[in-house]
């Protein structure tokens, strides 16, 4: 099982434009249009199978939230903030 990490070492680690809510982590991404946004979705939803540690992703018309946590670890862990490098570097 995934190590949880301490609440200060989250708000440390945590990239720029993401915020730290309770036990998940949690950023909304502004597109030009849908189908920009939905491949981001497409992106992110691609790296999270192959890492096996699926976000709650929600695709509105011109933006995208994204929530990551891991469940088994009752919060946040490196797996977490590793991935939403991948979506801020997917951005």
């Amino acid at each position: 099982m995934a190590e949880l990490l301490e609440d200060d070492e989250v708000e440390r680690r945590i990239p720029n434009g993401w915020e730290y809510d309770g036990d998940e982590i949690i950023r909304t991404y502004e597109f030009d249009d849908y189908l920009t946004a939905a491949q981001f979705v497409s992106d992110v939803a691609e790296i999270a199978e192959e890492e096996f540690h699926h976000p709650e992703i929600t695709l509105r018309y011109d933006e995208v939230e994204v929530r990551f946590t891991t469940h088994d670890a009752g919060g946040v862990t490196e797996k977490d903030v590793r991935l939403a490098d991948y979506c801020d570097g997917e951005y």
